[in-house]
């Protein structure tokens, strides 16, 4: 991460005094440059009462905010992709970055920074009263490299609003020139079998797929069956595959070679004579990956081979280390979600900080895989809000160039997901916020009069969970997150008093959403209610995801489907 920012301001730039200026975006700026501009226009008009006039050249007025490299005469190509620089004098502003969106963060982080905007939700933006703003100025210029290059919230909320993953500088959802495009670095995932298609090699070629308890594998679900690794013509077939997609996608900076979502991976005598010397599985796993890399390499010398180090593959092997143009993605599906990952105190996280110390030793290719979601349950309280900052931080001081923070991605309405979302995209680009103001910030404008028993909520189902002394992984059960009918009920409490405060129906919507867990919270853990009060706490339940159109219950789940389910429960209570 780079950023420079002065702290020594010699004078004010009055935004009550910028009635006269203009906007100047070079008639040749990229898309996002003019976006940005347009961006600019829209933001500063709505919180100070003025709309600058766009412009390509700069009119007869003396003050000017000069979009993008072009208007502000600098060379982008001096400047990485998503590079920003601000300079703010008392008769200029300049915003202009590296391309395709430097310009267009700066533009956001200049809103944030200078005027107060924040962009809470696809639909909620809170814009200040800033007509009476003094901005600091210098002069001084304050630039900024993000340290992730790779950054993806996995939220639905940002592949279905692109302008809003934008705002946030998620920059993996949408290929849009306007909205800067994506990075050209791609997800690292499991990919066995688009390489060697079972459907294609299944019948004729059996050998070419995992041997497992004397057989081979033939199971297609979790993007499987696993390959055997070992076999040449597997390698022969893979690097041609990999060759063959990058070939059909220029821009694309890497590609994933990588094991199925499965532990079926090859016991033949082959595969298991490296396993056992290399002390993993991925011993012939890597040697695999390694082999493809080298022949991809012949074609495409510029673009990255990249592995999951994840579930038996996440320990590295004792001999065989990564080639130069392989990335290794480490993937903490084992680690806790309650505590810190560099907790030591935790003994479900050591192993996988041992894990990372030693691909840290060999090799400077490393991305994370992280988790930020109860798959079992997206709406059942899930207690990781204080682990986001201390994760993201741990994993940006051990050198991580990207990570993939997934969440319900296939889903809406999980468990303060809109919150999850604001303090994740936050962080992955600014790793030095503070993640508890961050939480203080979002619910206050979001939930305004109603903000306080939501933040008590959080607090103390952080706290109670431990006091319990519990380790949850991202599938726990509700005892494993410290819930019981009890304990549920409180939680329920705690909305049932933000409802009464919320100032007006705008925000009574916003607590409803938020309110679901509590719901949930109560039906998962009340088998002893009364049948009346739990037919109305299901129906209520029910009627609020429908409301606030939740699409699932958990990763493999239709809410609707789920609904079904309950009913029988509901008929029960009710006697019918």
């Amino acid at each position: 991460m780079s950023a420079s920012r002065a702290v020594d301001y010699r004078d004010y730039l009055d935004c009550a005094q910028m009635r006269a200026w203009d906007i100047v975006v070079a008639d040749e700026a990229i898309p996002s440059e003019k976006y940005a501009a347009e961006e600019f226009q829209r933001w500063f008009s709505q919180a100070t009462g003025t709309q600058l006039p766009l412009r390509s050249t700069a009119g007869e007025s003396a003050c000017h905010v000069y979009i993008g490299p072009n208007a502000a005469n600098l060379n982008p190509s001096t400047m990485g992709e998503e590079e920003l620089c601000i300079t703010i004098e008392k008769d200029r502003v300049v915003i202009a970055g590296g391309r395709p969106r430097g310009t267009l963060y700066g533009v956001y982080q200049f809103l944030e920074d200078y005027l107060g905007v924040r962009f809470l939700t696809y639909d909620h933006t809170h814009v200040p009263d800033a007509s009476a703003l003094k901005i600091p100025c210098g002069p001084y210029t304050y630039t900024y490299i993000p340290p992730f290059s790779f950054r993806w919230s996995f939220y639905r909320e940002n592949a279905e609003h692109p302008e809003f993953a934008a705002k946030l500088r998620v920059n993996t959802v949408t290929g849009e020139d306007r909205l800067g495009g994506n990075t050209g670095q791609s997800l690292i995932n499991h990919s066995f079998h688009r390489l060697v298609p079972y459907k294609e090699y299944g019948a004729s070629h059996p050998e070419y797929y995992a041997l497992v308890d004397g057989e081979r594998d033939t199971r297609t679900h979790g993007a499987g069956p696993q390959l055997c690794v070992t076999n040449p013509e597997v390698v022969d077939i893979a690097a041609s595959a990999a060759i063959k997609a990058l070939n059909d996608d220029p821009n694309a900076q890497n590609i994933s070679v990588s094991q199925a979502d499965t532990d079926a991976y090859c016991r033949c005598d082959a595969c298991e004579k490296i396993n056992e010397h290399e002390g993993s599985p991925m011993g012939a796993q890597l040697r695999f990956v390694n082999a493809v890399a080298e022949r991809t390499e012949e074609v495409h010398p510029d673009v990255k081979i990249g592995t999951l180090a994840y579930w038996y593959t996440r320990k590295p092997p004792a001999t065989i280390r990564p080639r130069h143009n392989v990335q290794i993605q480490l993937c903490s599906i084992e680690c806790c979600t309650l505590h810190p990952i560099d907790d030591s105190d935790c003994e479900k996280n050591r192993a996988f900080c041992r894990d990372v110390d030693e691909w840290g030793k060999i090799s400077d290719d490393i991305w994370i895989w992280n988790y930020n979601t109860n798959f079992r349950a997206y709406d059942l309280p899930f207690p990781n809000l204080r682990v986001i900052g201390p994760n993201v931080r741990y994993f940006l001081h051990n050198n991580a160039k990207g990570v993939f923070m997934q969440a319900n991605g296939n889903g809406t309405t999980g468990e303060l997901c809109d919150l999850r979302n604001y303090i994740i995209g936050r962080l992955i680009w600014n790793p030095d916020l503070d993640d508890k103001v961050l939480c203080d910030e979002f619910v206050g404008l979001h939930y305004k009069g109603a903000a306080q028993p939501i933040l008590d909520y959080i607090n103390a189902l952080h706290e109670n969970a431990e006091a319990r002394g519990v380790h949850p992984g991202c599938f726990p059960s509700p005892q494993e997150v410290g819930l019981d009918a009890e304990y549920a009920r409180k939680v329920f409490d705690y909305f049932e008093q933000a409802l009464v405060m919320a100032d007006d129906d705008v925000v009574r919507a916003r607590v409803e959403k938020a309110s679901i867990c509590a719901y949930k919270a109560m039906i998962v853990t009340g088998d002893e209610m009364e049948p009346v009060e739990r037919s109305k706490l299901i129906d209520r339940y029910i009627n609020l995801c429908q409301r606030h159109q939740m699409t699932h219950a958990s990763e493999n789940k239709l809410a609707s489907d789920y609904f079904e389910e309950l009913k029988p429960s509901l008929a029960r209570s009710t006697g019918d």
